[in-house]
């Protein structure tokens, strides 16, 4: 079947070329690139994660498939529980991250992955899964992007005797040009496709992580069992620049805040003034500044008004208004994006925060430490609310342009998210950027009165802008800190795509 693919590493891309070339629909290809991920992008893809797929059926309505983290059903006393810090070295600087049991919440990838095969898939799952078992078992060649990224979170892999095991045998962790093989990750993915998700929620995995999670956790075996997959309503923004985009919705914040600030950008009259200039710069710079500032109240709605309601309420007039008078995170996260020659169209991201350094004893498997992430606990640690789905960025889109072209996107990036991808929609719509050229092209993002500057852009004008802005951290080049949108499109004779550089992405094209 002809498609095309954007994903953030060659071989995840890969694994979705062959699965269409076998036949396979965007949505066998989605399934079979996040299983290839978990093994070529260990850090930023994980069975012990959390994930969204936004879909959209070639005869059907989207939908999206929510398999992120929930939390625990019953929380331990602080006093019990393994919770650690770790120090991430970003090089530049410094971020602390807490792992441990502890900071495990309940995953929800696996269950996803089969949900979205029962309701979409075509081809069989363990030929989905082949490509991921070979790269399990056969070894793959470690990028240099991985290995930066293995560099960043050393702490938390060399201090774990059991993931040390498999990534660091040989008493270090993986460098560029390394094989890093995982034969027993490879045991996992062929045992699931054969026995199903009952072995992670209810079989003998499950026992080993409720065994484990006595020390110091706070899963048992009703939160394994009972973990469910929730099949959400996109979130619809019907009329930016008569465009359609449709995005993760609530209890996610991600999609909202991206529409809200879409909501923003178009309350300014007139064309945007060019690319790269201050007029362009201090018009996003004012909207990143409104959203940051509107996100905790947006966020204290969630609960009780969806994101209709909001987007169509009056805080979004209250912020327009005003135009016309959380602490930076760098959780490992990846996106896929995928459409099919029959119309079907897939975006998924995934993500396992850091990893908590623990394993899932003879799996290859380390959960996730999203219970430690200060972005997803605002209200502080050790405070979240029990049995209850986990907000998060993450918001995997479609975009229908006035002329017939669809397109989808999604990135990596925690908190940059919104900001790397309402750029590249912007960049899309207002300045008419073919797909290379909007993804590639540089980029701003601001928090915490911090204006972070990607290279590339005009040295004057980041001169004046610090009326805008005094406090500028000007990088000089393109970095991973900027998100990755790995994005897809066709105009109805032809795909396109593009790979976000900044995270290792990779655009495959087949039957074209």
């Amino acid at each position: 079947m002809s498609g095309v693919v954007a994903a953030g590493h060659e071989l995840t891309a890969r694994a979705a070329e062959i699965i269409l070339r076998e036949g396979g629909n965007a949505f066998d290809a989605a399934l079979g690139a996040l299983a290839a991920a978990c093994v070529v992008e260990p850090v930023l893809a994980s069975l012990g994660g959390g994930a969204f797929l936004l879909a959209q059926p070639a005869d059907g309505s989207a939908r999206v498939y929510d398999c992120f983290v929930q939390t625990p059903i019953r929380r331990r006393a602080v006093s019990e529980t393994d919770f650690r810090p770790i120090i991430a070295d970003f090089g530049s600087a410094e971020q602390e991250f807490h792992v441990g049991n502890g900071s495990i919440a309940t995953p929800g990838v696996v269950r996803g992955l089969f949900a979205v095969h029962r309701d979409l898939g075509r081809m069989p799952l363990p030929e989905l899964m082949q490509p991921a078992l070979q790269y399990a078992a056969e070894g793959v060649i470690v990028n240099n992007f991985q290995a930066y990224i293995f560099s960043i979170i050393s702490a938390i892999y060399t201090t774990s005797s059991s993931a040390m095991a498999i990534y660091g045998k040989s008493g270090r962790l993986p460098r560029e040009g390394d094989t890093l093989r995982q034969p027993e990750l490879a045991d996992t993915l062929e045992t699931l496709a054969i026995e199903g998700e009952r072995l992670f929620y209810q079989g003998e995995i499950a026992r080993a992580i409720v065994t484990d999670q006595q020390s110091g956790g706070h899963l048992g075996a009703t939160d394994l069992s009972c973990y469910p997959v929730e099949v959400r309503r996109p979130l619809e923004l019907t009329d930016y620049r008569q465009a359609g985009i449709t995005t993760n919705p609530p209890p996610a914040s991600g999609g909202l805040l991206i529409a809200f600030g879409l909501r923003l950008l178009e309350s300014y009259a007139g064309a945007c003034p060019a690319f790269g200039s201050k007029g362009h710069l201090q018009r996003l710079i004012r909207v990143f500044e409104l959203t940051e500032e509107a996100r905790l109240q947006i966020q204290a709605r969630l609960p009780e008004q969806d994101g209709q309601g909001l987007l169509h309420s009056g805080l979004v007039a209250e912020y327009r208004d005003r135009i016309a008078g959380q602490p930076p995170a760098r959780r490992g996260t990846t996106h896929i994006s995928v459409m099919d020659g029959e119309g079907n169209v897939a975006a998924l991201s995934t993500s396992n925060g850091e990893g908590s350094g623990y394993m899932v004893p003879g799996t290859g498997v380390m959960l996730n430490n999203m219970l430690g992430e200060a972005d997803l606990n605002t209200g502080g640690f050790h405070q979240w609310a029990e049995n209850t789905r986990m907000t998060s960025m993450m918001a995997p889109s479609i975009i229908r342009f006035p002329d017939g072209r669809l397109a989808t996107l999604g990135s990596g990036g925690s908190n940059r998210i919104r900001t790397a991808m309402l750029q590249v929609i912007f960049n899309l719509l207002d300045f008419g950027m073919g797909v290379d050229e909007a993804v590639n092209a540089p980029r701003i993002h601001l928090e915490q009165g911090v204006l972070s500057i990607e290279g590339g852009f005009d040295t004057r004008v980041i001169e004046a802008l610090s009326d805008s802005c005094r406090q500028q951290d000007v990088w000089d080049s393109i970095n991973l800190f900027f998100g990755g949108v790995h994005t897809v499109l066709n105009d109805g004779d032809r795909f396109y795509g593009a790979g976000d550089p900044r995270r290792g992405g990779v655009c495959r094209i087949v039957g074209q």
